[in-house]
């Protein structure tokens, strides 16, 4: 589990793909930045920018994991050298200061908007139409492991099928300490829907059919 609280933003240093080419997945290098790695074991969890991934070998100063094809097909920002969202897995010792976070990825968003308003920037996605009923006024969601809450939201039958555009406001805070900055218009990005409505929307569906 995690919190959706950054810890340190890390970089992809190398992607090699792993025996039996590149439909086996590949290993990633990572430099941890500034997340201490002292405490971590092989075997542990780390959340790369939402998605959870297990250590394999690491050093005092990077770690590497090995993505499966089917996590690439399933995430962005994960099959090329770059910045990326670190967060060691959560201990019952620590505050949760986001969200409960399983660091699953549930869908690949598209920025649809991100523009400077006053001091703060809004955030505007587009999320596949099958995790609307997850998104919700002032409920929370992960975007590329960040925790954060939907300010507001509509569904849309857009020319290319129905969607859900939900919008973020970013403080400057957020803004420094994670990968955020770095989106533009037409990137893709990872969504985690909150892990309380998914198991609500499960109890409310079962017996239904």
């Amino acid at each position: 589990m995690f919190t959706g609280i950054v810890a340190a933003v890390g970089k992809i240093s190398s992607v090699q793909p792993l025996e039996g080419g590149l439909d086996a997945g590949v290993r990633l290098d990572i430099d941890a930045g500034g997340l201490p790695l002292a405490d971590v074991a092989l075997g542990d969890s780390i959340a790369i920018n939402g998605a959870c991934m297990t250590v394999v070998a690491k050093t005092d100063a990077t770690f590497s994991v090995d993505v499966s094809r089917e996590s690439l097909n399933c995430t962005a920002g994960l099959d090329a050298p770059g910045e990326v969202n670190l967060e060691k897995a959560l201990t019952l010792a620590e505050r949760l200061g986001g969200h409960l976070v399983s660091g699953h990825v549930d869908g690949l968003g598209l920025v649809h908007r991100f523009e400077a308003v006053g001091e703060s920037w809004e955030l505007v996605i587009d999320a596949p139409h099958e995790l609307a009923k997850f998104l919700a006024f002032k409920g929370s969601v992960v975007i590329n492991g960040v925790s954060l809450t939907v300010n507001r939201v509509e569904d849309l039958d857009a020319a290319s099928g129905k969607l859900c555009r939900f919008s973020i406001n970013l403080i400057p805070h957020t803004i420094s300490v994670t990968t955020l900055k770095h989106l533009r218009v037409g990137s893709k990005v990872n969504l985690e829907i909150d892990l309380i409505a998914r198991y609500v929307e499960r109890m409310l569906s079962v017996g239904k059919a």
